[in-house]
Parts: structure tokens; sequence; C-alpha cells
């Protein structure tokens, strides 16, 4: 059994479906509110401060771990598992993750990507520590020897000078609670920590983390065994299609409900401009999706077309900017250069492109509701349905089972708000699925943007002013999760105001500039309300199209003073782990120093090497990319891929490494393919052909990778800091090969053949 099929008991229920020990007399080794109290022994309530929050050993001496995030598909239960078994001093094996259950665990910020491990372990390995304190205590109390004469291995506490003297954790306090209090930071999300008595091992201590453990739930993807969102069926349930706008801003004027009659049991559900229909089978509820006539409003053409998106970018009005890093005199170093550097480059909109459009189950009550979401943040996901529903949050229960994409606000949070509006207004479960069209039309989009950057060099080429400015729309126009039904389509097409949000970023790096300016400009949405062009996040949100232009310009600069790519960071790097990470990445892929790039375009097929390194929440990494590049057919393809990788304390060396080839793979396909089109009323894109992705041909040969341990340092995030550097790898790679920049992605055949024609 997969910890998915585990997710909606209740810890009560599941202790006592495996045979949770109930005791009836008091255990005098358990101290004060830990004294187990017979079949009256009550679970403390869900709270931070509550160990039994976080971590129950079973009757059995097993041991489950609750998670207040969730795993995309990374193998990161694997490494938080480690994490707890270690400080418990148990096998790997006996340490199960139950995750994405509001009833049994803590809002941690739910699956924000990087953060699994950086934020997401810290309470789980404090509280992990602190029961083995409190287990130890109790031992110490039975077998009448001090905590410090007192050993562990795998559960079982023993007398460091007579073995047979032992009691094992089972013994202790098996299916009974701690009842114990631990020190909560008063903070919920990923910031959310807790603490007690007992210090976490020292990572000299370590023997399970930094490890490599194969992931746990292959086997039921592969078999079928276990179950998607897409999977789960409620009794009663209506299944439903959501019918939007073929025109952005538009309203259904007319809506004719006779057009459906003819399918049994199917009908119109319409609340102000939010419209659907629901029927019993879900084959009925798409005919009457494709067989609804209604009347929508004129087209108001609001937006620029996917073509003239950067010229609207330029020209619209600023509305916030913001100098996130200033050094010394920016202008006047530019007043006083030998020369001056310049390029522009360009970003499309992006759509999270799932597997699968999104699903999701909501049985709303008078008094109560549950939630069956693919969502990566399920807390927030029953926050925004509660509210829907005009529910206290504690009256909403979210269930999460992993569903067919995600990393990022994807259309996931839409349907669970809009299963929680049809639920409300039918009176009925509702199952709300959406088609192909749906996902990649509706989805949040990440933005577009044009990134300005310059450099002021002396006469010997020294860079003396630097200046970085991305502008483009906000990074998130709705919020990253789902808590406020406003951000969501149907909370905006009931009326509620948009809650719109402002902000981009900057390059993350350490280049020693002098001079130094980074900064960013958000101009204003297209559309405020109901828009196939909102924006938030998605995997490694800006950085991608941030760091596409600012290291691919960094080379454009070390080909202006006749410099190595590679001797040209290490020359402004300032420090000493990001100058590593670049030189082990160099060192791996055999990089051969070259001042100029190859211009010879008569070979049909060109070979360019590149390189590009950044920082990303504490990682630090660099890709140097190997490509070939069709001259006859403008393909471009990523061969071969060198990462280094340094992420502090490594975790899970097997899991770290899937997961860097996964960001790698899929930052690969943004690169090269992924751009959203749509005209001045609605996104075109709207199945893989008009949204093409990476398929098995253009996937990499190989993977290099170099982990840099450091043991004495917290991870920190790796589930996305990979995919911000492959774009300008592979640019840099290209200029290499052809000696021509492509300053615009995706780096597409056609846009690849135009630069070798106008460089010829």
């Amino acid at each position: 059994m997969n910890n998915h099929t585990r997710l909606s008991v209740t810890r009560r229920e599941l202790l006592g479906s495996s045979g949770a020990l109930v005791v009836s007399a008091a255990v005098p080794w358990l101290s004060g509110s830990a004294q187990a109290q017979g079949s009256n022994m009550k679970k403390p309530a869900l709270a931070p401060d509550e160990l039994d929050s976080w971590v129950a050993i079973q009757p059995d001496g097993q041991v489950i771990a609750y998670y207040g995030k969730v795993d995309l598909g990374q193998g990161l239960e694997v490494a938080i598992a480690q994490i707890v078994a270690e400080e418990l001093d148990v096998a790997f094996d006996k340490v199960e993750i139950i995750m994405g259950d509001t009833a049994t665990s803590l809002n941690q910020g739910g699956a924000s990507s990087a953060l699994g491990i950086q934020a997401g372990a810290k309470p789980l390995r404090n509280a992990a520590a602190e029961a083995r304190r409190l287990l130890v205590d109790m031992a110490s109390a039975k077998l009448g020897l001090a905590p410090g004469k007192l050993g562990v291995s795998d559960g079982v506490i023993f007398a460091l000078d007579d073995v047979g003297k032992r009691v094992s954790y089972a013994e202790l306090i098996g299916g009974q609670y701690f009842n114990t209090k631990v020190e909560w930071n008063k903070k919920n999300g990923n910031q959310m920590n807790v603490k007690g008595k007992a210090k976490p091992k020292l990572p000299a201590q370590y023997t399970l983390v930094g490890q490599p453990v194969s992931r746990r739930d292959v086997a039921w993807k592969v078999f079928g065994t276990g179950r998607y969102v897409s999977d789960i069926t409620v009794p009663g349930m209506l299944h439903a299609r959501v019918i939007r706008t073929p025109r952005a801003g538009s309203i259904a004027e007319a809506v004719d409900a006779s057009s459906i009659q003819s399918i049994p049991g199917a009908r119109v559900i319409r609340e102000k401009n939010f419209l659907a229909v629901v029927a019993d089978k879900e084959w009925d509820a798409v005919r009457a999706a494709r067989l609804l006539k209604v009347t929508w409003s004129e087209a108001k053409n609001l937006f620029p077309t996917w073509e003239k998106v950067h010229d609207h970018i330029r020209s619209a009005p600023t509305l916030k900017r913001d100098d996130s890093e200033k050094t010394g005199d920016v202008a006047a170093a530019f007043q006083s250069a030998a020369r001056v550097v310049q390029a522009e480059y360009e970003w499309p909109f992006q759509s999270h492109a799932s597997m699968g459009p999104a699903c999701a189950i909501v049985d709303a009550r008078a008094d109560h509701a549950t939630l069956w979401t693919g969502s990566q943040k399920p807390h927030y996901a029953r926050d925004g349905v509660a509210k829907q529903l005009g529910l206290a949050a504690e009256k909403v229960q979210g269930i999460w089972f992993i569903g067919p994409g995600s990393y990022g606000r994807n259309d996931a949070g839409d349907a669970a708000l809009d299963a929680a509006l049809l639920s409300k207004l039918t009176g009925r479960p509702v199952r709300v699925q959406g088609m192909r069209h749906d996902a990649t039309a509706w989805d949040p989009k990440a933005p577009a943007s044009v990134h300005r950057a310059r450099a002021a060099l002396d006469a010997s080429g020294k860079v003396i002013g630097y200046e970085f400015t991305s502008r483009g729309f906000s990074r998130a126009s709705i919020r990253s999760n789902e808590s406020d039904p406003r951000d969501s389509l149907s909370g905006m097409e009931i009326g509620l105001p948009p809650n719109i949000g402002v902000g981009f970023g900057t390059p993350e790096e350490s280049y020693g500039f002098n001079n130094k300016l980074l900064a960013w400009e958000v101009i204003p949405a297209l559309l405020d309300g109901a828009s196939p062009l909102r924006t938030s996040h998605l995997r490694d949100p800006v950085g991608l199209q941030i760091h596409f232009a600012s290291e691919q310009f960094i080379d454009e600069l070390a080909v202006a003073t006749g410099a190595d790519p590679v001797a040209f960071r290490l020359n402004y790097l300032t420090a000493a782990r990001d100058q590593a990470v670049v030189k082990a990445a160099a060192e791996k892929s055999g990089w051969k120093a070259r001042s100029s790039a190859r211009r010879d375009l008569s070979a049909d097929l060109l070979k360019g090497r590149g390189i590009a390194y950044a920082q990303r929440g504490g990682t630090i990494l660099a890709v140097v990319a190997e490509i070939e590049v069709e001259r006859k057919t403008g393909r471009i393809w990523g061969r071969k891929f060198t990462v280094a990788h340094d992420c502090g304390l490594v975790v899970n060396p097997e899991g770290l490494r899937h997961t860097i080839e996964g960001g790698l793979v899929q930052s690969l396909s943004r690169s090269l393919f992924e751009e959203v089109h749509f005209d001045k009323n609605s996104v075109t894109s709207v199945d893989w052909l008009s949204y093409p992705i990476l398929d098995m041909k253009d996937a990499p040969e190989s993977i290099d990778v170099v982990l840099i341990n450091h043991p004495e340092v917290a991870p920190t995030g790796a589930g996305e800091a990979t995919c911000r550097v492959v774009p300008a790898a592979v640019a840099n790679a290209f200029f290499d090969a052809t000696g021509v920049r492509l300053r615009r992605a995706p780096m597409t055949p056609e846009r690849v053949m135009a630069a070798l024609a106008s460089a010829s």
C-alpha cells in the first residue's frame, strides 16, 4: 500500500485500523501528561506545538511522520523519511510519510518545490529528535539507568554495558500519544518550525542522511496500483464541465438550456458569469458542454497578438519599478566608459502544460465539506474552498492525491474552486475535470518579459559599470496558491474583485562589478479579471527568463573583452562556492578555453559548448551545455549537459540527481519549444500541436552531475535551481557553434533558420 491510498483517514482511524495498543493501566515511565490513560487516552488537537502532530510510534514500532508538504514526483518523501529515521535511530524502511491531508498534517506551505527539504524538513527533524529524547528518558525510568548510559539502535534502547537490558519504542509508547508540547515559532507556511529540548544530530553522526536511497513510488505508478486525483469517486457525485468564454472579457448574454435537453440528466448551472454543465455521467457532461448554445458578448480585442507582445511590454506604462540592488555610481561609470556593450532579450508567456488537465472533487454540506485535489498546496486549497463556501477553514478537509502535473500554480487551483462553487449550487458532490483545451488555454501563465542589459568598459576592457533591468508582466498577478477565491477564475466570474499582485525579480549571482544596478519593472495586466493570460508561478518563477538574459549577456561581455567565458566568470565572481561550481562544471565537461566563437556555417551539423551559472535561494550551480545544430532544419539538440550543483548538505544523492535531471529536461523544453500563442481575444495554444513540448528524440543523450556536498551547511533547494541556467547555457552554446546570438526564446527551428540566414 502506498501513502496515496491512506490520505483520507484520520490519525485515530489509522492507529485503530493498524491494531493500536490500548493499555488499561498507567505506565509509570511515562512522565507527566504522557502517561497512558487506558482507552480514554486522548489524541491532542492537531497543532504545531503538539509533538503528536509530527510523529507517531505504531504498536509494531513503525514510525509515521506527518508532513505538511507534498511530493511532486521528485522522491522528496524518501529524503524526509531518511531525516526522520536518522534522528529517531530507526531503519529507513520503518518510516512512513503521511502527507497532503489537512486532517493529519499542518500547513507547511505546500510544495514550494525548492523548499521541500530546505524549509519542510526542519520541524520534522527537530520533532524526531525530541521524540527520541523522550523515548530515551522513558527507557531510563523503566531500566533504571541514566540516559547517558543508554544507546539506541533500530528503535531499541539498550544499556551500553549490558545489551540484554533493552526496551523497544513499541514497548514504551507504541500506539499511544506523547502528549508533549514543543516550541513553535508562531509561523505558518514555509517558515513554520518547531523545536524541543533535544538537539538534532551533527552531520558527522549521520548514517542514513547522505546515503543514496531509491524512491518508493515507482512500482505503483508503473503497475497502476495506486490512485491519482482523477481516479477518485464519491457516491452520488455529479460530473461537471466548466464553460469559459471564447473571447477574453466577454460575458454570456444568453444560454439556451434547451440545447442539451436530449442528454439524460444534464443541466446548466450558472451564477453570474460562471457557467457549467453537470450530469450523472462524465460523457454526458462532455457532450453537454459541446452542445450547449451560448451567446457571448462582442469581442473587446484586449490583447496584442503574441508576435507583438514584446513591443507592448516596451511601450506599456510602468506599474511599479524596483531597484533591487544598487552599488556605486552607475551613471558616472557609464559617462566615463571607453566602450559600452548592450543587448536586449525576450521571453514569452509559457503554460504549465501539465500532462493532463486538472481534476478536483468537492462534497459541500451545510456545516462541513471535503475536497479532493491535485493542488501542490492542499492546505491553501482547503482555505480557498472554505471561503468559497462560507465555512470556517477547520470545517473543510483537504485531501491530496497526486495529479497530472504541478510545479507552480497550474489549473488545479481553479478546478478546486470550481468544484466547490458547483457543489454549493447543486447540493451534490461534484467532480470537475478539465479538457486539454481548458488546461493549456486557461491555466495561469509564466509572464512574458523583456530584459535590457548594458555594461561600461574602461580602456583595458575591465567592467566598470553594469546595469540589468527586467520588464514584463507581474510574476504573479494572482497569488501562487488558491487560498483566496478572488485569485480563481470562478471567483472572478461571480464578481469577486481581482486581487492583483505586482512583482518580478533580478538575477541571483555574485559578480563583483564595482558599479552595479539590478532592477525590475512591471507593467499592467492585459485584463484584470478572468483572463487566460493571468500570471502566476511556474517552476522557478521568472528564473529562466532572467538568467536566459543575464547569463547570455555575461557571455557577450566575455566575447567583447576577448576572454574565455569560464575565465571571465571566475575573474568577477566574489563568492568561493560560486567559483567552485563553475570550476567543477568546466573540469567535468572537459572545457577548452576559447575567446571567440566558431564562425564556419558551411557544415551541415554545427557543434558548440556553452556555460551558465546562477544562485537560487542559497543553492549554487553551473551548467555546461553541448549542443548540435542542424543547419538545414534549424533543430537544436541539447546532446550533453554537465551540472555542478551545491545545495549544502546532500540528504539523498540518488534523489538529488533525479531532481536535477528532471528540472533540466523540463527547462530544456521551455528553452526550445514552449510559447503561448494568442490573438486579440483568446489563447490559441490549446493542444500538443499548438503548444509542443520536448519529446524523446529531443531529450539529452547524457547528463553528468557533480554534487558538491557541504555537510556543514543546511540543505537548500534543488527542485528549481537547475532550471534557470539551462536556457542561457544552450544559447551560449549556440553562439559558440555559429557565432550568432539567439536573444529570443524559445529557440525554435524557425528562429534558428532566420538567425543563420541573417548571418550568412
